[in-house]
C-alpha cells in the first residue's frame, strides 16, 4: 500500500461508520416510562441522596469504580510530538479501547488545553470526583513528572503516566529474568542506558529499585553522556550525571552488562556488542527501529539476551502487559494511589509468569511448539489469557498490605472468577488467528479477486503479512480495483479463461481426469471445468501451485462447495467433510457444528463430526468442552432425533472417555452451569464452561449461528471445513471483508498445520 493509500485507510478507520473509536452505552433497562423514572427524575434522588449521606456509596451506585480518565494536554503525542490536544485525541481514545479489550476498564478520554503545570494539575482536580483512577498520557518532560508527583499527593484515586512507568515496570520484570539467565546480580552490573527522557528516567529509576547501582550507570541523551558540568540537565537527569571525562557510547559499552535502548534506532553497532560483557542484555526499545536490530544482535552474538518494544520479535516490552491490570487491580480495592509497592507487585508477578508452564492457547498464538523460559521468552507474551488473573491480584494485594485499599478482598479464587468472566468477547481469539497465522504466511488463492471486497480482503491479507495472494479472475477488471484502492502490491493475477492459460488449464484437466474418469467425468468435461475459477483454483491447491484456498463471496454455498468435493480428497481417516463456526461470543468463543454441510448426520456422522470439532478447538489452543444438543435431556424423549443423540454420546463416553462430552441435553442447561449442577449432577459437563455446541441436524446448527450473528452481532470466523485433505475454505455468501480476512488467516493456519502434519509423518 502507497503511503497516500495508508493514510486515507487510517482517515476512514477513524471516520466510518461512526468517527472515534469508543463510546457510551446504557449498562440499565430503559425501555419503559418506570425504567425511566428510575434511570432519572424521581428515582435518580434515591442514590443521589445515599452519597451526600455517605460519599464512598459512590462507588456502589455509578460507574466510577470501573471509570478511568485518560487524560492529555498533547505535547507529547507519540513520535509526533506537541501537536496540542485535539490532535492528541484519537491516540487518548486508542487508549480507552485497549483499557476495554484487555481489563474491562471504561474510559473516557480527556484533552486538556493547556500546557501550565498549576493550570493542567488543577483541572484534573476538579474533575477527580468522575473517576475510578487517572492514566496521564502523551505529556511532555519535565512537566509530567511534576505533574503525575502533585496529583498523586494531591488526590485520592491511583494516578499513574503510563508512558513513564509503563515501559518501566515491563522491562524490570525482563531485566529480573534476564539476569537470573546472565547469572548475575543486579547490584553487580555495569549498565547502560541510552535515552534520558520521562521514560529512561523512570526505567531507571525501577532498575535502582530492583538492585542496581547508581555508580554502575552511565546514561546518555542525544547530545552524549549525561555530566554534571551540563546545565541544561533538569534535576531527575542530574541523579544520574557523573563526574569527569567525557566519554562516547561506543566507549561506554565496553565491558557492560546492560545497554537499555530508549532513544533511537541503529545506534548500537555489531562491533559496540562484541565489546560488551559474557551474556550481555541488550534492551533495545526504540520504535520502530531498535537500537540494533534483533537478528543482526543475536547473529553476532549467541548469548546475548535480547528485547525490543517490536512485536515481530521476541521478548516484546509491550505496555499492554501492564497498565489495563494495573488499573485493574487498583480499582477493584479502591486503592487511593499506585504506589511503588504496586507496581513492584506487577514487576514481580509478570516476572514469575515467565517461567510458568504457558497454556497451549499462547503456544498456539506464536506458533511455537512449547514456549517457555530462556532467552527467547523472558516476559509474558501479550496474548497470554493469565494475565489479568496473575497481575491484578499481584496489585490489588499490594495495595491492601501497603495501606491504600479502601475496599480489601476477601474471598481471592471469587475475584480471579470475575476477572476472567471479564474476558468474554473481546475479539482476543481474532488477534490469537491473525498472529498464528503471520508467522508461517502460505500463498492463497482468492478466487474471486475481480469483487471489490474480495480484494479489499486480499490486500489486508497481504499488507498485513497474512499470506501471499494470489488473484483469480478478470485480469482487467482485477487491475482497475487495484488501483482504485492503492493496491500496489506485485501479485499473480491469474484468468483461467485466458488462452495464456491453456497449457496449464489442460494440465490441470488431465490431472482432474485421472482421478475421476470412473466417475462420469469425461476428459471435455474435465477441460470446461477448468474454465470456472472454483475448479482452476481447487487444482492449483491440488497440484501444489497454491498452499490454500478461498472463496465463496459471491456464489452460494452449494454452489462453491460442489467443486471442492469433486477435486479436493478428504484427509486421512476422514469418513465425512463438516464445518464449524467459530462463535466470539461474551462467554468466550464458542465453536457450533456442523453449520453447513450434513442436513440430517447419523449418529455415527454425529460421533465424527464431534471428534473433528474437538480437534479444531484444539487447533486453536482450547480445551473443547462439548455439548451434544437436542430438545431433550438425557433420555426424557425416544424420538429418533434425540435418540441419535443419545447414542452418539454413549459411543464416545465409551471410546473416548479422555473427551469431555454429554448429551443429550437441551441448550439452556448446557449453558447454564447453576442449572446443570441443580439437575443433572451426574453429567461430566456439571461444573465445567461448555465452549462447543453439537446440533443433531443442518437446520438447528445453520439457524442458530445466524441468530446469534444478526440478532446479537456476534462476530463469527467460519464455516471452517472440516475433514478435507487441503486447505479449501468457503465463504457465506456476501461475507463482510473483515470476515473473508478471518477465513484467509483459518485457511493458513490449516496449512500449516497440514504441513506440521506431513513433516511428522516423513521425519
Amino acid at each position: 500500500m502507497n503511503k497516500e493509500s495508508k493514510k486515507r485507510e487510517a482517515l476512514l478507520y477513524h471516520s466510518e461508520p461512526t468517527p472515534g473509536k469508543i463510546q457510551v452505552v446504557p449498562t440499565k433497562k430503559y425501555a419503559t416510562q418506570r425504567d425511566l423514572s428510575l434511570a432519572y427524575s424521581p428515582g435518580v434522588a434515591e442514590p443521589c441522596l445515599a452519597i451526600a449521606e455517605n460519599i464512598d456509596d459512590v462507588y456502589k451506585y455509578t460507574a466510577k469504580g470501573n471509570l478511568v480518565a485518560v487524560i492529555s494536554n498533547g505535547t507529547a503525542v507519540l513520535g509526533l510530538g506537541d501537536i496540542g490536544p485535539e490532535a492528541g485525541k484519537p491516540v487518548m481514545e486508542g487508549k480507552g479501547l485497549l483499557f476495554k479489550i484487555f481489563s474491562d476498564i471504561d474510559v473516557f478520554d480527556i484533552e486538556v488545553d493547556t500546557k501550565n503545570v498549576e493550570e493542567f494539575i488543577q483541572t484534573v482536580k476538579n474533575i477527580a470526583p468522575t473517576f475510578g483512577g487517572i492514566n496521564l498520557e502523551d505529556i511532555k518532560a519535565p512537566e509530567s513528572f511534576e505533574i503525575e508527583r502533585r496529583l498523586i499527593e494531591e488526590l485520592d484515586i491511583p494516578v499513574m503516566h503510563d508512558d513513564q512507568h509503563g515501559t518501566a515496570i515491563i522491562s524490570s520484570a525482563a531485566l529480573i529474568n534476564a539476569l537470573e539467565l546472565a547469572g548475575k546480580k543486579a547490584e553487580d552490573v555495569k549498565m547502560v542506558v541510552s535515552g534520558a527522557g520521562s521514560a529512561a528516567i523512570a526505567c531507571t529509576d525501577l532498575y535502582v529499585s530492583l538492585g542496581v547501582k547508581v555508580e554502575n550507570i552511565l546514561m546518555f541523551n542525544s547530545k552524549g553522556l549525561l555530566t554534571k558540568d551540563n546545565p541544561s540537565l533538569s534535576e531527575l537527569q542530574l541523579k544520574y550525571a557523573i563526574d569527569g571525562a567525557k566519554i562516547d557510547l561506543a566507549e561506554a559499552v565496553k565491558g557492560a552488562d546492560i545497554f537499555i535502548g530508549l532513544s533511537s534506532g541503529n545506534i548500537l553497532s555489531p562491533e559496540m556488542l562484541l565489546s560488551m560483557a559474557k551474556s550481555p542484555i541488550v534492551f533495545a526499545m526504540a520504535n520502530p527501529n531498535p537500537e540494533i536490530d534483533y537478528n543482526l544482535a543475536v547473529e553476532t552474538r549467541k548469548d546475548v539476551i535480547m528485547a525490543t518494544g517490536r512485536s515481530d520479535f521476541p521478548n516484546q516490552v509491550n505496555n499492554v502487559l501492564g497498565f489495563p491490570y494495573i488499573f485493574r487491580g487498583a480499582l477493584d480495592v479502591r486503592a487511593r494511589k499506585i504506589n511503588e509497592e504496586m507496581k513492584m507487585a506487577a514487576v514481580k508477578a509478570l516476572a514469575i509468569l515467565a517461567k510458568e508452564p504457558v497454556p497451549e492457547q499462547v503456544n498456539v498464538a506464536y506458533g511455537a511448539t512449547k514456549l517457555g523460559f530462556g532467552q527467547e521468552y523472558i516476559i509474558p507474551k501479550p496474548f497470554d489469557p493469565r494475565l489479568i488473573t496473575v497481575v491484578a491480584p499481584a496489585v490489588a494485594k499490594a495495595a491492601m498490605e501497603s495501606g491504600v485499599a479502601k475496599n480489601p478482598i476477601t474471598d481471592w479464587v471469587a475475584y480471579e472468577d470475575t476477572l476472567r468472566e471479564r474476558m468474554g468477547n473481546d475479539n482476543k481469539m481474532v488477534r490469537l488467528i491473525t498472529n498464528r497465522a503471520k508467522l508461517d504466511p502460505k500463498k492463497i488463492v482468492f478466487a474471486e479477486a475481480d469483487q471489490l471486497n474480495v480484494l479489499k480482503a486480499a490486500q489486508i491479507v497481504y499488507e498485513d503479512g497474512i499470506g501471499f495472494p494470489i488473484l483469480l479472475g478478470n485480469k482487467e477488471v482485477i487491475l482497475e480495483l487495484k488501483q482504485e484502492l492503492g493496491f500496489d502490491a506485485d501479485l499473480e493475477i491469474i484468468d483461467p479463461k485466458t488462452d495464456e492459460e491453456e497449457d496449464r488449464r489442460n494440465r490441470f484437466a488431465k490431472s482432474f481426469w485421472e482421478t475421476r474418469g470412473r466417475r462420469g467425468v469425461s476428459k471435455l468435461d474435465a477441460e470446461k471445468f477448468m474454465r470456472e475459477r472454483n475448479y482452476f483454483a481447487a487444482m492449483m491447491v491440488n497440484e501444489g501451485e497454491a498452499d490454500a484456498l478461498v472463496t465463496g463471496h459471491s456464489r452460494s454455498y452449494p454452489s462453491v462447495v460442489k467443486p471442492m468435493m469433486q477435486l479436493i480428497p478428504k484427509a486421512q481417516n476422514a469418513s465425512l467433510i463438516a464445518t464449524a463456526n467459530m462463535m466470539l461470543t461474551s462467554r468466550g468463543p464458542m465453536f457450533l457444528s456442523d453449520t453447513a454441510i450434513n442436513i440430517n448426520p447419523s449418529a455415527q456422522d454425529l460421533i465424527n463430526i464431534a471428534i473433528m470439532t474437538s480437534k479444531t478447538a484444539k487447533m486453536f489452543g482450547i480445551e473443547p468442552v462439548i455439548a451434544m444438543v437436542s430438545f431433550s435431556n438425557f433420555g426424557s424423549s425416544t424420538s429418533e432425533s434425540a435418540s441419535k443423540v443419545r447414542e452418539a454420546v454413549a459411543y464416545l463416553h465409551k471410546n473416548h472417555p479422555e473427551m469431555i462430552v454429554d448429551g443429550e441435553i437441551q441448550a439452556d442447561f448446557a449453558l447454564n452451569q447453576e442449572m446443570l449442577e441443580e439437575k443433572f449432577p451426574f453429567s461430566k459437563l456439571a461444573g465445567k464452561k461448555v465452549n462447543t455446541l453439537i446440533f443433531p441436524n443442518l437446520e438447528s446448527a445453520n439457524i442458530t449461528y445466524k441468530l446469534l450473528k444478526e440478532l446479537y452481532k456476534v462476530n463469527s470466523i467460519g464455516p471452517i471445513m472440516m475433514g478435507m485433505g487441503k486447505p479449501v475454505h468457503i465463504f457465506q455468501l456476501g461475507a463482510s471483508v473483515e470476515e473473508m480476512v478471518n477465513m484467509a488467516a483459518i485457511a493458513v493456519i490449516d496449512a500449516q498445520e497440514k504441513e506440521s502434519k506431513k513433516n511428522k509423518v516423513t521425519q
